[in-house]
This record gives C-alpha cells, structure tokens and sequence, in this order.
C-alpha cells in the first residue's frame, strides 16, 4: 500500500491504549454509542470514529489479479480509473482501516457492543436507556416479541393496538438477568425488515425484500439453518488461533521473566562492580604507599651515602689543605735548618695523603624511574603493575654471548645474546633500554643485514639476523648510542667483531 498519511488523532491525555471494557469507548471513554467495529476487531463510537483525521490511500498491489493478457488490460484500465480512498488509522492499535464507500457509517456495528451497553444500562435501573419508538422518555417495560424498549406511554399505545395487543411486555427491572436483550437487527438497505436470511454467494445477512430485489437468483437459506455450517468455520478458525495466543502470552511471560532476571542482575552486578573497583583501588593505593616507600627509603640511602661521600671527601680536602698551606709555609718562610728539621714529618705526612684514594664521582647517580608497564606482583589478589628502578645500564658492563656472533651460515638464521648490567656488573632484570644492532657486510658497507631485536623484558636482548650471502661482516652493538664491549675478545676488537658467513 502507499499511502500519504495525515497526523492522527491522539487519545486524551491518560488514556490507555487497548479496549476499554466491553461497554466503553478507548477513545471517549463513554458508553458506547452506534459502536462500529473495525476490521482490527476494536469497537469505537461512530462519533469517535468521525472526528478522527482521514488520509488517501491508493492501491497499487493487484497481487491477486489475472496475469494473462486481457487481465492485463482489464488491469490497466482499472488502474487509470483507481481514485484515491480514504482511510484512517485505529486509535488503539494503529492499524489501517480502509473506509467503505459509505465513510465510517458503512463500518460494521457492532451489536454484541449495543446489547453489553443496554445490560449495563439496566443494572444502572434503567438511567440512560430512552423509548425505542418515541426517543424521549425513560423505559419502562420491554416487548419481547418486537424486541423493544418502551416508555410508559408507548408501552399503553403498544398494548391498544391490534397488531401488537398480545406482545408479551416485561418490565424493565426483571431484565437484569439476562445476557441477551438486543434489538432486532434491521437491514441497512431496507429498514423496515429484520434480517433473517443469509446469501451465500454474497456471504452477507440479507432481508426478505433483498431476495427479491438485489440478491435475485441468489443461494440464501435463514440464518438458522447455516449459522452451524459458518459457526463451525469460525469455530475452526479460532482453533487454528488459539495456540498461537498462548505461544505469545507464553513468549511475553518469557520476556517479562527475563526482564525481571535481567533486572535482578543489573541490580546486582553494581554491587560485584563495586566490590571488585573498591578491592582493586585498595591494592593499587597499597601498591602506590609501598613504591612512595620505596621511593623515600631510596632517597634516604642516596642521600646518606652522598653525604658519607661528602664528609670524607671534605675532610680528606682539610687534610690536604693544611698539608698544602704547612708545607707552602714552610718552604717559603722558614730557614734552612727548619727546613730540614721538620722535613722528615711533612714528607710522611705528603706521601700519606698521595695515597689517599677517593672517587672524583659521586658515588651514586640520580637514575630514578618509574616503570608502569612492569609487572609488580599480585596485592591482595589483585595483579598490579608499576616499579621503581635505579639501576642504570652500563655499556662496558654489558656481555654478548653465542656462537653465531662469530659464524654463521649462508642464509641459514643466526642469533646471540646481548646481557644488559649496571655499573656494579650486576644484570638489569628489567627492559626498554635502548638497544641498536647492524651487521654490515664489509665489502657492502651500504647493505647492511636486516637484524631483529627482541626484549626479552628481563635485562637480556635476542639478536637475529640472516646473512645472505658468504664473506666478512661487522657486529655493531650498541646500548645508549655506545659500544657494546666484548669481553671475550681483544681490545682492539671490542668495538666490533668480524663474522665469515
């Protein structure tokens, strides 16, 4: 379908979608009046109906439609001739309702409707239901042969005529046990007659001056005598439908059952979250106090042996001083035999302080790192990350090891070792130092080996390379933009080492 729709009347404000009982209109929320009902199967009053916005519709399908050539014809020409319709939406549901020619009005009534708002209207003691024939006064009494509510007056004429003297009249009051208690349905094209037939070729209720008329030649039977056969289709139909309701009501207990799991967890979850958050940070605050500590107990040692330093380096610079300045003294002012006399203790005293041995350095560097990315151990369960390191590599401390360093085979992959220590020899245990390695063939200074570097993270460093073809190569190992020493070989090889591939 396309369709070109207008904005749709809203309920009123605190209206809920879905029928609103069996008497009361979802729109109005009244008693139902000339209830229609649409092909959704919701009853609206007709005055609801009516004040809902319209929009046009146009049928485009023809799915059902001939496919031989004259269909073809006949459909073309029934599309040159299509007029837009008018249609609007159902106020519960949405759905689309495709108005008959005749507008709401030609809209099916709905008489179950009609007769559930007159039982209601009868246990209210008769307010709301006026007479039938004068649509004046109040009810009083019921025809049951004419199916007819009737006042007072009415009830008096109804009784003075011929025609209707012997009706049986039951007062309104006895009537609230009932489940039935509807007019007589008349036909819509002939008001005047009750419809008692049915025309199957039509598939509709007609009256008696329609099968004569309109519905001439028509198969039709009374409405007793097919209503088994048409009860039983929609007997069967219902059966068909049935299962699938309690699928859907099963599936929607489904969902609500696992809205309300799904609930239960979300409510529950925070609380893991929480937990969870609230242990982590505790362990990462007490990772951080122990690296703070860690930190200041560095600081203290630093310090303190910085100032041991300090202090023996000041006082063998007083010693050396007074040394300086007595000796200085001594040979600039004083005589000969003074000289002499006192030569034997100054000579001591010099030769002792020239043997004095001190470190022009300090004897601790300021290298203090954090490492985020190094693995701390666990705290309270929890892995945490982060270290403080002091070491610093020192690259005349480094060592290479393997074999390959020195041969190595003609395209056939080679590797060794590079073994990362501080100033002290000690290992690095750690990573991330800057590490470059080349080997360049020597004939081929500008086609150096491709060389992979791998951090083994732990201080040592995997070197491979693959030479492509035989000859000499050079080594270059370097660690913080200097040479790597190779202990094992000569000093004038320590910079380099020469391979035959």
């Amino acid at each position: 379908m396309s369709e070109n729709r207008k904005p749709l009347s809203k309920l009123p404000s605190g209206t809920a979608l879905g029928n609103s009982g069996k008497t009361r209109c979802p729109l109005c929320m009244g008693l139902f009046k000339a209830p229609r009902l649409l092909p959704c199967l919701h009853t609206v009053c007709t005055t609801c109906l009516e004040r809902l916005e319209p929009f046009s519709i146009v049928d485009i399908r023809g799915g059902d439609s001939d496919t031989s050539s004259e269909g073809s014809i006949f459909q073309e020409l029934k599309s040159r001739s299509l007029q837009p319709q008018i249609g609007i939406l159902c106020p519960v549901c949405d759905a689309q309702v495709d108005l008959p020619m005749g507008g709401v009005k030609a809209l099916t009534i709905d008489h179950l409707a009609m007769n559930d708002v007159m039982l209601e209207n009868l246990r209210g003691e008769g307010q709301g239901l006026v007479c039938d024939l004068c649509s004046d006064r109040e009810v009083e009494k019921r025809c049951q042969t004419c199916k007819a509510n009737l006042c007072h007056f009415c009830c008096q004429a109804h009784r003075r005529q011929k025609k209707t003297t012997y009706h049986t009249m039951v007062d309104l009051k006895d009537l609230k046990g009932y489940s039935r208690i509807g007019k007589p349905i008349l036909c819509p094209t002939h008001p005047a007659e009750e419809l008692r037939l049915f025309c199957e070729l039509c598939d509709r209720p007609v009256c008696r001056d329609c099968v004569v008329g309109e519905h001439r030649e028509h198969p039709y039977d009374f409405t007793s005598n097919v209503i088994h056969k048409h009860g039983d289709f929609v007997r069967e139909l219902l059966k068909g439908t049935q299962p699938h309701v309690e699928a859907l009501e099963e599936a929607l207990a489904q969902i609500n059952g696992m809205n309300s799991a799904l609930q239960e967890r979300v409510e529950a979850v925070p609380a893991d979250v929480r937990t969870f958050s609230e242990g982590y940070i505790k362990a990462i605050e007490e990772h951080r106090d122990k690296l703070l500590k860690q930190l200041e107990d560095i600081r203290v040692q630093k310090e303190n042996s910085l100032q041991l330093q300090k202090a023996q380096l000041e006082q063998l610079l007083a010693d050396m001083r007074t040394g300086v300045e007595f000796t200085e003294h001594l040979l600039t002012s004083g005589s000969d035999l003074e000289i002499l006399i006192t030569k034997g203790v100054v000579v001591e005293r010099l030769k002792n302080l020239n043997k004095m041995e001190y470190s022009a350095r300090p004897g601790v560097n300021e290298k203090i790192c954090f490492s985020p990315q190094e693995k701390a151990g666990r705290c309270h369960g929890y892995e945490v990350y982060g270290a403080i390191n002091t070491k610093e590599v020192d690259p005349a401390q480094c060592v290479l090891q393997g074999e390959d360093l020195h041969r190595a085979r003609e395209k056939q992959a080679a590797s060794f070792t590079l073994l990362c220590k501080d100033a002290a020899g000690e290992i690095m245990g750690r990573g991330g130092d800057n590490v470059h390695v080349a080997v360049i063939p020597k004939d081929k200074k500008d086609s150096p080996v491709r060389t992979t570097v791998q951090d083994n993270k732990d201080g040592t460093y995997y070197v491979s390379y693959t030479p492509k073809e035989p000859g000499v190569y050079t080594v270059w190992v370097c660690v913080k933009e200097q040479h790597v020493q190779n202990k094992r070989q000569s000093k004038q090889m320590s910079l380099t080492a020469e391979l035959t591939a």
